[in-house]
């Protein structure tokens, strides 16, 4: 099994802003870049160019979340690295979603996830399409699901994905400090129920009166932290030796002794 050198990139969103918030991705990643920082696949949060804008959701979004994906393309020949997440506003067939875009280190956008579970307290089931597909793909020759947020809270979809051979999860959020602290129980449960990776971006700062606690975190398949982020903008990451995955399934084969004829 392969090792993976995986990072989060923890900000805070300029709502509206999608100039703004190009130009902060840009500017950290070449500060990390000049630390010789980068790893091989980074996440970015929820809605990362814009924010939860939703009302202005006609005017920010683009078509298939195109300028997001090439904006991150240049940047992934740039540094040789992927994107996974975080999602954009997209403006899809019928309406709109909120969709992650997975972009390899060639600048190709490789694969997309439209968010399935829409959250009413954000009223994203009056803006967003509802998702209809998974998305378990290979980042870097490793088997990995996609993730946006809400949907850490229904554990059938990471179950899904990981019967479905997913080794590492990849979780993009503006998740409130409110309930900062699911979050965190959320994200342990899922490593530890399915036995693999988790690399979560949460955005940090504030806006419109609601305050996001940061607190992105990458765990083993154990649900132990492998690096955990605090409340302010930064760029973290572990190397997965997903080796470990192999060997806690093959030790607590919690997939074999299933009894999915009972639920």
């Amino acid at each position: 099994m392969p090792m993976l050198d995986a990072g989060v990139l923890q900000f805070d969103v300029t709502i509206g802003d999608r100039g703004a918030n190009f130009a902060k991705v840009e500017a950290l990643l070449a500060a990390e870049a000049a630390k010789g920082a980068l790893p091989r696949v980074l996440v970015l949060p929820e809605l990362w160019s814009t924010g939860y804008a939703l009302e202005r959701i006609g005017e920010l979004a683009t078509p298939g979340g195109e300028a997001e994906a090439a904006f991150l393309g240049g940047l992934a020949r740039k540094y040789g690295l992927w994107f996974v997440g975080g999602s954009v506003l997209a403006s899809v067939p019928g309406g709109y979603a909120n969709r992650a875009q997975v972009i390899d280190p060639e600048g190709r956008l490789v694969a997309t996830y439209d968010k399935i579970h829409r959250i009413r307290l954000m009223e994203e089931d009056r803006y967003f399409l509802r998702g209809n597909a998974r998305c378990r793909c290979d980042i870097d020759g490793v088997p990995s699901g996609i993730q946006i947020c809400y949907d850490i809270r229904f554990p059938e979809l990471s179950r899904r994905l990981a019967l479905e051979g997913a080794t590492v999860l990849f979780v993009s959020a503006e998740w409130p400090s409110l309930r900062i602290a699911h979050w965190s129980l959320l994200l342990r449960a899922r490593a530890v129920e399915n036995q693999l990776f988790v690399v979560a971006c949460n955005r940090c700062g504030e806006s419109r009166g609601t305050a996001f606690a940061g607190k992105s975190v990458i765990l083993d398949p154990w649900g132990e932290p492998l690096w955990e982020a605090g409340g302010d903008e930064t760029l973290g990451r572990a190397v997965l030796d997903l080796e470990k995955v192999k060997s806690f399934r093959e030790g607590l084969p919690c997939f074999d002794d299933r009894a999915p004829d009972l639920y």
